[in-house]
């Protein structure tokens, strides 16, 4: 059957801030008590059509907004390998007491592209700190060294 046009502008609007009294009141305008307008919005959000739609948007919303791991991954990635530049403020003396702002592009600092470095070792589990091994009665600990020989 799908969705009225006032579900559909309802649905749109309750995924501007989530409140349904006021995307009802928005969608139909002869309701005028906030009352009436939940109660209303309430009974509309358990629509299966609405739900279907809203829950569709929300998760269009969330894919686009949120990083996956293969994006930061890239990112980091591209930090390390100094790809990244990044906009910085400089004030420059233009002569008797005056200065004047600009923006220039820096490349990333060495600070930033070692913390880089180490999460995406951290992601492939390139370093190791104290481990131990137990099988059976022998214990192997990796990462300590016997000072005797």
């Amino acid at each position: 059957m799908g969705m009225t046009e006032k579900q559909k502008r309802f649905a749109d609007e309750y995924l501007i801030d989530l409140n349904g009294t006021r995307a009802y009141k928005v969608a139909y305008p002869s309701v005028k008590k906030d009352q009436v307008a939940a109660t209303a919005a309430g009974r509309l959000l358990r629509n299966v059509e609405v739900k279907i739609y809203i829950d569709e948007q929300l998760e269009k919303i969330h894919n686009e907004k949120t990083a996956d791991a293969q994006e930061v991954l890239e990112y980091l990635t591209a930090v390390m390998r100094n790809e990244q530049t990044e906009e910085v403020v400089v004030v420059e003396g233009i002569g008797d007491g005056y200065s004047e702002a600009r923006t220039m592009e820096k490349d990333t600092s060495i600070k930033d592209r070692v913390k880089a470095a180490e999460l995406l070792g951290k992601r492939y589990s390139l370093f190791t700190d104290k481990m131990e091994l137990a099988t059976g009665d022998i214990v192997l600990k990796i990462g300590e060294w016997d000072d005797d020989g």
